[in-house]
Order: structure tokens, then sequence, then C-alpha cells
């Protein structure tokens, strides 16, 4: 029941654009916004305009429990400290992992999608890394794909219909990466299985054994659980047993090339 809870909210408040709970706050906060109205009204005697805010009350100061923002500072630290010599992105979320690194070093960026904005320190090319290039072999000593290679191959973003579309990603993915370069790759996992047409959740074994078929050896596991806590592995073969017995959590894969 929960599980189906989830997928209505996320329905309802990401793709139709109403969110149930921003509205139930909003209403709670119209009282507030009444009295307080009033009272600058008594000490002010200029003129001004009314746009509430009424939902902001009940927020925190930024959001930092989110599973992306974590993954995003996590990665982001790794690769500022691994300073490689050219580091490209494949799909993760422009305004927080790719701004991150822009905030410290240059970085490419390949998605399926356009970007039409100019933005300092980041190099955009648009890519379908389901197909493979061959002018991008050994193309670079150190790449992220957070959140997306889950995507792969189900038209959610425009790409090609492809059931096993994250299969050749990953690999023309080893393929653009050096030998003993790195590799740092976010999925959803869990009980292994797709949810058509948003994501697919990764059995992380079975994800583990894809990746060694080409050259990439995993050095470092880390995840985010259902409580928005971050995790780091200090035994991933035990770790991701348990982990592939349940409906979902957030892997963060650290790989080298072989």
């Amino acid at each position: 029941m929960k599980e189906l809870c989830r997928k209505i909210y996320w329905l309802i408040s990401i793709q139709f654009g109403i969110d149930p709970r921003r509205m139930i706050y909003s209403l709670m906060g119209i009282p507030r916004f009444l009295r307080d109205w009033y009272h600058f009204r008594l000490t002010y005697r200029g003129s001004f305009n009314i746009r509430p805010c009424l939902y902001d009350w009940f927020e925190e100061g930024g959001s930092t429990r989110d599973e992306y923002f974590l993954q995003d500072l996590f990665v982001a630290r790794k690769i500022y400290q691994a300073t490689p010599i050219k580091h490209i992105d494949i799909g993760s979320r422009i305004d927080g992992f790719v701004a991150h690194i822009a905030s410290f070093r240059d970085i490419e960026v390949f998605d399926i999608r356009s970007i039409t904005s100019s933005i300092p320190g980041v190099i955009f090319k648009q890519a379908d890394l389901m197909t493979q290039s061959n002018e991008l072999i050994d193309y670079c000593d150190s790449i992220s794909c957070l959140h997306a290679l889950e995507h792969f191959g189900l038209g959610r973003y425009g790409d090609p219909i492809d059931a096993y579309g994250y299969e050749s990603g990953l690999s023309n993915i080893s393929k653009i990466l050096k030998k003993d370069g790195f590799l740092y790759l976010s999925v959803p996992i869990g009980k292994e299985k797709v949810e058509f047409n948003a994501h697919r959740i990764f059995n992380p074994i079975s994800l583990v054994k894809l990746a060694l078929s080409n050259n990439l050896s995993l050095i470092e596991f880390s995840w985010i659980d259902s409580g928005r806590k971050l995790n780091q592995s200090s035994n991933p073969e035990q770790d991701m047993e348990k982990l592939s017995d349940i409906n979902y959590a957030l892997g963060i894969f650290t790989f080298i090339k072989q």
C-alpha cells in the first residue's frame, strides 16, 4: 500500500504538476499570512503589493536529505580529490552535480537531450550513448553517470526504445574511458525490475557482473537508503546481497577500467 501511494503521489505531483502536500500546507498557511499582513499594514505607511508565499513556512532552509543532493555532493568531492585530466559526465543533473563540478574545473557533458544555455566551465555535446562513436574511444580518464543509465532505452527523454539499452550504454561508456580511468555510476538498486517508461531498478550484483564483462572492476560501493542516509560499504559483496532483496535504494558505484 505504501509503495502504491508513493507511485500515485509521484504521478499526480511530478507528471501532472499537482502537489497535494504543497496544496495542504499552503491552505494551512493562510491564517498566518492574514495575521502577518494585518500587522505589517498597521506599521507600514507606503504602498505595497501582495504576493503570498504560503508554503515556505513549513520548509527547512534547503533540502539536504534528497538523494540527488547527497549523491551529487558525495561524487563531486571524489572527483575533486582525484583531479582527473579530462572528466566527462553522462546525463547527470545540470543544476546539481554538473554545477558542483563546474565550480572548480571544466567538465564536458554528454546528454541525449539538448542544452541551449551557455554555462561557464561546461562543454556540451548532444549524444546517444547507446550508439558507439569511434571518435570517443579512450577519450578521457574519468566519467560520471549519475541517475541516468537506468533510463537508457525507455524513451523517457526522447531516446530510441531499446529493451537492453543499458547494456550497450555501459559498454560504450567503458570504451570512452581510458585504462586505469574511473567511472562513478549511480542507479536505482533492489529487486530487479523495469518500471516503463520511468526507469529500471538493477540487481546490484548483476550490474557489477555486467560492468566486469566490460573491463570495469568495482573498487568502492555506497548506497543511499530509504531514510535518505548515505552508507559507505566496508563489505560490498555482503551489502549488495542484502540490497538485492529490497524495493529501492540508490547505489553509487566506483569502477576502474582494467
